[in-house]
């Protein structure tokens, strides 16, 4: 139910948003050739960058394609892998058979019961009916406390053994039950008896910080995002302009190919990180996640890796003639950067040599310099290395674009 009002309150916001920037672009005076604006020519030239800049602006939001995939697509996968990295809590199906009912055992039947890790079968009551049960797969382990089980000697204390029943496709979860359920009874056991253990384990905090699972999953669907609204946006789009002559009418006019960039530039930079603010507001609002760096340093951080994938998205789409030529090249190109730089899974996972080739792709600084402004509060002068890789990639792409970039 929470998720359900978050979703539709998200829905009402992002609705409400549209709708000023459709109505406040609407009412803006775009027209270049308008002679009442007597600006110099510099002036005219970044005039010109900003009539397409709203002209592109207004394309995404009055394209339902364009907002699902820049907003919504992106949301879906964050409730899809932030989901399962909260769900790392380990559950295992066990039936409960108690044939002793002392206290100490319906106490320990009890506490299973409010025990999260324990998913206590209400249906097998018997010993034969759960060996059924298990061998349907409905259950993991049975768990019985036998007669006498629990019984006080004449000290006063407990004592008994529990047997767990468990096949040999189980036997992993049958160690880890028996693992927990002796810490269980190591407890009980100090409430009677005191023991002083010669050999004990001592934990100690190293650092401030830590990663979980969810910010390694966050952070790469952040790149993902990135990768989405930089490439997938030019990539689909300039070969539809092509094909319909709006390119071509467009390159009979005093427009140059810096300005037609510019503009997708600032564009792109804008609508990707309002899909961005909309992850992150989900993120702290819904999966709490912990932001201990800058906001501010961020948006900087994520613009110029926008900008820098972007770089990829406006060469395929300029060079490509049509979607025929272009979708190739750009699965070519997405997919490595997709599953090599830690969008769907840690790069730690990955062979040492393999993370060294992969330190030096496109996306791989984006996504670690995000984590590291999101976990540790690192500024951008702590993320030089990561901004060096980006500023040259950002020559080469850029360099290449406007190489291959065709009117038609």
């Amino acid at each position: 139910m929470k998720y359900l009002v978050f979703i539709i309150a998200a829905l009402i916001v992002f609705r409400i948003i549209r709708v000023i920037i459709k109505r406040t672009l609407n009412n803006r005076q775009t027209d270049p050739n308008d002679t009442k604006l007597n600006l110099p020519p510099w002036a005219l030239k970044l005039y010109t960058v900003w009539v397409f800049f709203v002209v592109n602006l207004k394309r995404v939001f009055r394209d339902r394609v364009a907002l699902f995939f820049t907003f919504l697509f992106p949301l879906i996968f964050l409730f899809v892998f932030g989901s399962l990295s909260h769900s790392g809590h380990v559950s295992y199906r066990v039936a409960l058979i108690n044939e002793s009912h002392t206290a100490l055992a319906n106490e320990y039947q009890n506490s299973l019961k409010n025990d999260k890790t324990f998913n206590i079968s209400k249906s097998a009551t018997t010993i034969s009916e759960a060996n059924q049960s298990m061998s349907r797969g409905e259950i993991d382990v049975i768990i019985e406390l036998p007669p006498g089980f629990g019984k006080l000697n004449s000290n006063g204390i407990p004592s008994g053994d529990a047997v767990i029943n468990y096949s040999q496709s189980n036997a992993q979860e049958a160690q880890a039950l028996s693992s927990i359920m002796q810490s269980q009874f190591d407890s009980i056991t100090n409430r009677f008896v005191k023991v002083e253990k010669p050999l004990k384990v001592v934990s100690k905090v190293t650092n401030k910080y830590s990663l979980t699972a969810f910010d390694y999953t966050f952070t790469g669907l952040l790149g993902f995002a990135v990768l989405g609204s930089g490439i997938f946006g030019p990539m689909n789009v300039f070969p539809e302009l092509k094909k319909m002559g709006i390119l071509r009418r467009l390159h009979t006019t005093p427009l140059r190919v810096w300005q037609f960039f510019l503009s997708n530039m600032i564009g792109q930079a804008i609508t990707g990180l309002m899909s961005l603010a909309a992850m992150i507001a989900v993120a702290v609002g819904i999966y709490n996640l912990k932001v201990v760096g800058d906001y501010i340093t961020l948006t900087a951080f994520l613009a110029i890796g926008i900008v820098l994938i972007l770089g990829i998205g406006l060469a395929l789409g300029g060079w490509a003639k049509n979607e025929r030529q272009v979708a190739p090249l750009g699965n070519i190109i997405v997919f490595p950067m997709m599953f090599l730089t830690g969008v769907f899974f840690p790069r730690y996972l990955m062979p040492q040599w393999l993370q060294s080739v992969t330190n030096y792709m496109p996306l791989t600084p984006v996504i670690d310099g995000a984590r590291m402004i999101l976990t540790q509060g690192k500024s951008l002068l702590d993320l030089g290395p990561q901004l060096a890789v980006m500023g040259v990639w950002m020559v080469i792409i850029y360099a290449i674009a406007f190489r291959v970039f065709r009117w038609e």
